[in-house]
């Protein structure tokens, strides 16, 4: 039977790299799907993984209607077997709820992976109706790491700099920062998340534990 399947998790779990994985070893087994991003961070109409992979991908838009597209596809005659679904924090409810659809009425597997919260710890709207609608929640295993070695939870955004906790939900960084890009993200754990404590405010205020000898 067809599913619905979530798989999340914070920046740096690896959630595009199974994304563009879950594609090849469903096209091995001889199946053809389509994929979807939504301003992914290599650009318009591509899924790219921090590893380095990437493939081109269709850019979800506002006025795509995900069941409206795999009818088209499959009244002229192209075979669509299952669907995969990067960054679907960007979609809307409404994506969502086509997604389900596709997966109910078409029998075809949608494969999800987005973030489940944002800066703020809020969730997403989309991922908000994908913990309602979904079949199967998968929190990946692959856990990155706090500044502090603990395992990261939370993802923090800064500008210039600087952590913040308020702005707009949407907003496309990355979590290396350059010089003409004022927005970077960073994973920290919820301690210091709550603290606002990146790893540049802690190399600056945490002094080195004394050795313990002169």
């Amino acid at each position: 039977m067809a599913q619905l399947i979530f798989f999340t998790g914070p920046m740096n779990s690896g959630k595009s790299t199974l994304a563009l994985q879950t594609d090849f070893t469903e096209t091995q087994a001889g199946r053809s799907g389509r994929v979807f991003s939504r301003d992914d961070r290599a650009g318009e109409a591509t899924l790219s993984s921090r590893i380095g992979l990437e493939q081109p991908a269709i850019e979800v838009t506002d006025e795509l209607d995900f069941w409206s597209y795999v009818i088209r596809e499959l009244t002229q005659g192209r075979r669509v077997d299952y669907l995969i679904c990067d960054e679907a924090h960007f979609y809307t409810p409404d994506h969502i709820d086509q997604l389900a659809r596709v997966v109910d009425e078409l029998q075809l597997d949608v494969y999800c992976f987005a973030i489940l919260t944002d800066f703020r710890t809020e969730l997403f709207p989309a991922t908000r109706r994908l913990v309602e609608l979904c079949d199967r929640m998968e929190l990946l295993q692959v856990r990155p790491r706090c500044w502090c070695g603990e395992p990261a939870t939370h993802n923090a955004r800064t500008v210039d700099g600087v952590m913040v906790t308020e702005g707009e939900q949407v907003m496309v960084g990355d979590v290396v920062p350059s010089e003409d890009r004022v927005v970077a993200y960073e994973v920290l754990c919820r301690r210091h998340h709550r603290r606002r404590m990146t790893a540049a405010v802690a190399a600056v205020t945490m002094n080195p534990e004394p050795l313990p000898f002169e």
